[in-house]
């Protein structure tokens, strides 16, 4: 029998239904149905027993990432990317353990990779109590730290991309310090995602040393990449450089002085604010930022959408409206700027 995803799957659809209604306690219960068709069809799809075992880790590490960040939906976290070969007695350590100290008092949690080098130096400053780990098994530097060890907040995944979407999904901001392949993959990703529009908008701070680790990495960008035409002037609006805790944790605070969340609605991109722009602000906007709304389109201030009551939290917030082309991601995140300032 050839599974559809429609309710055309007659006595399945019915062994379904009564599945769920006997587990009990199914939330969204129409997405979960399409999440058991998918493994029947994979089922029937795929004879090669590693593709679908790698379905079915794939599940079970973001059912249970899901479990783990869940109670702390609410509270505001920041993930620590960063060399695993980091020496406590280093600066750069020392740094980042100010640094995730200094977020941990304000009432931030921190998200790091669970293991030595600049991801203790994350836990260290927050404390256990403030801290999730997202670690991987690997045969070398990847053990937990004796910060995270035996924490309920400890995650152990298999696959690479299972974490990756931990670190960025659940995160408001990313600050990277100097490291390796590692450091450097899981930094790029997050520059494609926000410039592409994968990933919600967020403050990507890269926190330098002393030997101007990121300022090299700037300049290779700036001179390899944006003059042969291969990134565009906007998308530097994209990440900051500094080599100051200080500085990098106001950076991430000044991210969200009026800037809330967004939400696209069929082609409207719904900005959230934590207090109402007025309209000689928004003209402001319009005239300084011209590429980023459709020609012949206006900015306007708008109630809560339809759609948007699936997050009756957020219905209180001002709101402002703009058709949106999808593609400058890095004016975006200019343009959120420059609504911080008022």
């Amino acid at each position: 029998m050839q599974l559809s995803f429609n309710r055309t799957n007659k006595e399945i659809d019915e062994a379904i239904d009564s599945l769920i209604g006997k587990a009990g306690g199914v939330h969204h219960q129409e997405l979960v149905r399409e999440m058991i068709v998918s493994a029947l069809k994979a089922g029937q799809d795929t004879d090669y027993l590693a593709d679908l075992k790698l379905l079915s880790n794939t599940m079970k590490e973001m059912r249970y990432t899901n479990k783990v960040f869940s109670p702390y939906r609410h509270r505001t976290k920041v993930t620590i990317f960063g060399s695993a070969r980091t020496e406590p007695q280093e600066e750069a350590y020392q740094k980042c353990v100010r640094f995730s100290r200094l977020l941990a008092d304000k009432g931030y949690m921190i998200i790091t990779g669970g293991g030595p080098g600049i991801m203790q130096a994350g836990n260290e400053g927050a404390g256990s109590e403030s801290s999730f780990a997202v670690n991987i098994r690997l045969p070398f530097e990847q053990a937990p730290n004796p910060f995270m060890l035996a924490n309920p907040r400890l995650i152990t995944y298999k696959y690479f991309f299972n974490r990756k979407v931990a670190f960025v999904k659940e995160a408001d901001a990313i600050a990277v310090f100097p490291g390796g392949f590692g450091t450097l993959d899981e930094a790029m990703e997050v520059f494609t995602l926000i410039q592409t529009g994968k990933t919600s908008p967020k403050p990507l701070v890269l926190i330098d040393d002393d030997d101007g680790y990121w300022e090299q990495w700037f300049i290779f960008i700036k001179e390899r990449m944006l003059g042969r035409g291969f990134i565009s002037a906007e998308d530097f609006s994209i990440f900051t450089i500094t080599r100051s805790e200080k500085e990098a944790v106001k950076v991430i605070e000044d991210f969200y002085r009026n800037y809330h969340s967004l939400r696209f609605v069929n082609r409207r991109l719904i900005i959230r604010l934590n207090k109402e722009l007025s309209r000689a602000n928004i003209d402001e906007l319009e005239k300084e930022f011209p590429e980023l709304h459709n020609s012949g389109t206006k900015i306007v201030s708008t109630a809560p959408l339809q759609e948007e009551q699936d997050e009756p939290d957020l219905l209180d917030l001002p709101r402002i409206a703009l058709q949106f082309d999808h593609q400058h991601y890095g004016l975006l995140m200019a343009f959120i700027g420059r609504i911080n300032m008022f």
